[in-house]
């Protein structure tokens, strides 16, 4: 017998119970992390598609994501982890297709398989091109190691750049960044460029920021789509509580 030792603090997010999707009995949970970009997927895509949750937020410091309740749900140790009934799904992405799924109203991965194909694509291509190089940078501002070299984080932040370009395009276009509602490609972009800001915004990061910063000039569209991201019902359950 598995015994959690570990605290958590547990987030219950209930809606209208008229509202039909809020009529579930709370069964899906959701294991996370503040600050995890991967955990804040998750936690836009419940809010957004309002169903009901219970939130167990993970000590990261105190390795509550490996304790053993955790690794029983997840091997790796790693969250996100979604626990919906029986069933247990961990990965951000495998989440949110679970939840698209299985509560397809509003839909994420869209409403035709076309659209669908353009919000994989975007997914993949932000994935490939752009991921490692932000993830370059945020390790090197707030992940407390060994610090990376000039020359390899201008480098990060010019693929970088290039990607938020090909984003600003088709933000100059719509309101989201692909089709005309918001969807797993605004979710899984947006906690990495939050992540990202949140990064240039340190003092060693001045320099480097000036290559991306301020959004006002550079990214206009950009800032107007992280406006109304913010501006999402339920959007502030979802913030992490040690950004606060």
């Amino acid at each position: 017998m598995l015994i959690f030792r570990c605290s958590v603090a547990r987030l219950t997010c209930r809606y209208n119970p008229a509202d039909s999707l809020a009529k579930q009995i709370m069964a899906i949970e959701v294991y996370w992390g503040s600050g995890s970009p991967y955990s804040w997927r998750v936690l836009l895509a419940l809010e957004y598609k309002r169903l009901a949750y219970t939130g167990h937020l993970l000590q990261f410091s105190r390795q509550e994501h490996k304790s053993p309740q955790i690794l029983a749900l997840n091997f790796r140790g790693r969250v996100p982890i979604l626990k919906d009934g029986d069933y247990v799904v961990f990965e951000s992405l495998a989440v949110l297709y679970y939840l698209d799924l299985k509560y397809p109203d509003p839909p994420i991965f869209g409403r035709s398989p076309e659209e669908g194909g353009v919000i994989m694509r975007v997914i993949c291509e932000y994935q490939s091109y752009a991921q490692p190089h932000l993830d370059k940078i945020v390790q090197a501002f707030l992940g407390g190691g060994s610090p990376a070299r000039t020359d390899e984080l201008a480098d990060a932040m010019h693929h970088v750049a290039a990607e938020a370009r090909s984003i600003e395009g088709r933000l100059a276009h719509s309101d989201w960044v692909v089709g005309e509602s918001f969807s797993a490609a605004d979710i899984v972009i947006f906690p990495a460029l939050q992540l990202l800001l949140r990064a240039l915004a340190r003092p060693q990061a001045r320099e480097l920021s000036s290559r991306f910063l301020p959004l006002t000039v550079n990214y206009p569209a950009l800032e107007r789509w992280i406006a109304r991201v913010e501006s999402l019902p339920g959007y502030a359950r979802t913030y992490p509580p040690h950004w606060r």
